[in-house]
């Protein structure tokens, strides 16, 4: 009842009948099998599928939900049988002729294991399995690694302490799929029982013919894999699954698997402690990668941020009147940006450029924005591809499409290049340009006084200066990077880093330009709710203790030199970007992007999550640094190797990595 890809999939209706009645119903036409249990799972989820199948008459064991194999030997020892026949409970279409037949031939080759399916040349959904109760015991007591608990025969196949023989068919029918793990194989085994319908007891010969005859009704599912759900883990049955009900997949695009490792991806985590993530399936991971997309410089969980949320949970974080903690916030980031007088307060990044725009537009009077840098994804920011889909490239993330954005909006925000003035200055003088829009630093350091000069541009042609430090801020001084620089703005805004995890954002700026925030309509009811201004006042106050900024951007220095030790070792060209404690880097190569997707592959075997960026917190310890370029450094090794020739594709496992943004199906 608990699959990933199709949840009650054994109780959903064919014909009106629960898809695990009819199959059993089908099974018990066998002439050889003496007992038909149902091994499931001990989870509560399983009590209707329990109950159905025990009101049919047949047995029931609950056992394990992850160790099938011992599932399986505890519900075959209460039968004591010598033979142990294994039929999966997705294969409706199972032929009880079929599996008398691979009984029949086991036993005449004094077989300990055989099967249809090693290598299979039946429909995918006749799969069957005959072993010895000798092998089962056998394999219950020695087998160790989870894949074969959890798949409970690949020990008695790959052991080499087994008879194991094959029984094929004359011709190779393994590309027809008959089972049913996704909707698709659901919906092709609907039209085969309505088909056949009120028949259950029809042949897989019969169903052979009727694809023959109306071979529409077997396409639906042709583009699905044999045997996928042993090779993919739980967060990888879960996204496909998820792709279906959630456009792209996922609610960001930068957490996107094909953004890493596609199909390879662990995708979802069961839990965040420090650097390290657990995935679906109970693997463990060091995060030497993005860290929450860079909102956790504290590491995940940090106890005294989580315990300061408790106490706002048991308070109550909503209510008719307004939580005092949103003063207090404002407050304080009044008090460590003294150019600030006034606050307002969000939950995301997106809508905090949004308010910044809102807000910098009525107090200048004017409509048009010059941007450097990412933004987000409202209108406003996004309305800069209208003329051409290419403007934003050079901002982050390359084939951002505006489709959706109103085409009146072209025009009104207008790109420019970091660190070149000139293409600035010229724009204004172009365009009643009201606000400059640009982050302070991202993957170059200012240069020739680039930012003093823009300060002085706003401030003599009355344009609002906003710096977007949405993912700067906190990450080398304490509060805004413009701090670093001397360069103050009108408004800066704040994100990622200010709630260690939890929801909150921040606009800042002077009383002059904040209170056009009352000219116009501001409004959200969850900016109102208490979990993220407390999760930020404490994160701000253990920042302060630790001094977070000056070990996340040393740390950050140390890792960019690792990268630059193991390119010279392996005579690498690389190129560094980002800030110390966002550092990344780029292999000079044309297969930049097949490097990138072969290190993450790589690293995920040996239990990290990596790319070619790492965003730092203060739980990344030197050891743990050490140990991870130990196990990076065979890694650059292959990458140099293909740059000698070697084939990169023969090392992949699967596709390449994307690099921007991609509508996927």
């Amino acid at each position: 009842m608990g699959s990933t890809r199709l949840p009650d999939k054994v109780m959903r209706p064919i014909c009106g009948t629960p898809m695990i009645e009819i199959l059993l119903s089908r099974l018990s036409c066998s002439k050889r099998i003496d007992e038909i249990v149902l091994a499931t799972s001990d989870t509560p989820i399983n009590q209707p599928l329990v109950d159905h199948v025990e009101k049919l008459g047949f047995s029931v064991y609950r056992g394990s939900e992850d160790d099938v194999l011992d599932r399986y030997y505890q519900t075959a020892r209460l039968e004591s049988p010598d033979v142990v026949v294994r039929i999966t409970g997705d294969c409706p279409l199972i032929d009880a002729g079929l599996v008398d037949e691979v009984i029949g031939r086991f036993l005449e080759t004094g077989a300990d294991y055989g099967s249809n399916t090693s290598p299979p040349s039946y429909p995918d959904g006749l799969d069957t399995e005959v072993f010895t109760f000798v092998a089962l015991e056998t394999t219950w007591n020695q087998a160790s690694e989870p894949f074969e608990r959890e798949h409970v025969t690949p020990f008695i196949r790959n052991s080499g302490l087994f008879k194991c023989v094959n029984f094929s068919n004359n011709s190779d029918l393994s590309g027809e799929r008959w089972t049913v793990d996704q909707p698709e194989d659901l919906e092709v085994v609907n039209k085969v029982f309505e088909h056949f319908h009120p028949r259950h007891d029809f042949g897989w010969m019969d169903v052979m013919a009727l694809g023959d005859e109306q071979p529409g009704l077997f396409v639906k599912n042709r583009h699905l894999t044999r045997n996928e759900g042993v090779l993919m883990g739980t967060g990888q049955k879960l996204y496909k699954r998820a792709k279906r009900v959630i456009p792209g997949g996922s609610m960001l695009l930068s957490k996107r698997p094909e953004m890493f490792l596609p199909e390879k991806w662990p995708a979802y985590f069961s839990k965040a402690k420090g650097c390290k993530v657990w995935d679906l399936d109970g693997n463990e991971y060091v995060d030497m990668s993005i860290m929450g997309i860079g909102t956790n410089t504290l590491g995940y969980g940090h106890p005294e941020v989580d315990e300061a949320v408790r106490q706002t949970i048991t308070a109550g974080n909503m209510s008719t009147l307004n939580c005092p903690e949103e003063v207090y916030l404002a407050e304080k980031l009044v008090e460590l940006h003294p150019f600030a007088d006034m606050v307002r307060l969000a939950r995301s990044g997106g809508e905090a450029n949004a308010i910044a725009i809102r807000i910098a537009r009525a107090a200048s009077g004017r409509d048009k924005v010059a941007v450097c840098g990412y933004h987000g994804w409202h209108d406003w920011y996004l309305s800069a591809n209208l003329a051409s889909d290419s403007n934003l490239d050079g901002h982050l993330l390359p084939g951002l499409d505006p489709a959706g954005v109103p085409r009146d909006l072209q025009g009104s925000v207008l790109p420019f290049t970091y660190n070149n003035f000139a293409e600035l200055d010229a724009l204004c003088s172009a365009h009643d340009i009201g606000v400059i829009k640009m982050e302070v630093q991202r993957n170059e350091e200012p240069q020739d006084g680039f930012l003093h000069k823009v300060r002085d541009l706003a401030t003599r042609k009355n344009i609002v200066l906003v710096f977007d430090e949405c993912t700067s801020g906190f990450r080398e001084t304490y509060g805004g990077l413009y701090k670093k620089y001397g360069v103050e703005p009108d408004i800066a805004v704040f994100g990622k880093t200010l709630g260690n995890g939890y929801a909150i954002t921040a606009i800042i700026g002077r009383r002059e330009i904040m209170e056009n925030a009352q000219a116009t309509f501001i409004s959200s009811t969850f900016w109102t709710e208490r979990i993220g201004p407390a999760a930020a006042l404490k994160t701000l106050e253990v920042m302060e203790r630790v001094r977070s900024w000056e070990t996340i951007a040393r740390t950050g220095e140390v890792i960019r030199k690792g990268w630059q030790q193991l390119a010279d070792r392996h005579k690498l060209d690389i190129q560094h970007w980002g800030l110390s404690a966002l550092a990344g880097f780029t292999i000079q190569s044309k297969n930049a992007l097949s490097y990138k997707t072969l290190i993450t592959q790589e690293m995920l075997a040996k239990g990290y999550l990596a790319g070619n960026s790492v965003y730092a917190c203060t739980e990344h310890t030197p050891e743990l640094i050490e140990q991870f370029f130990g196990e990076l450094d065979p890694v650059f090794g292959l990458i140099r190797e293909c740059e000698d020739g070697r084939d990169i594709n023969s090392l992949l496992k699967g596709p390449v990595c994307h690099a921007g943004f991609k509508r996927l199906n």
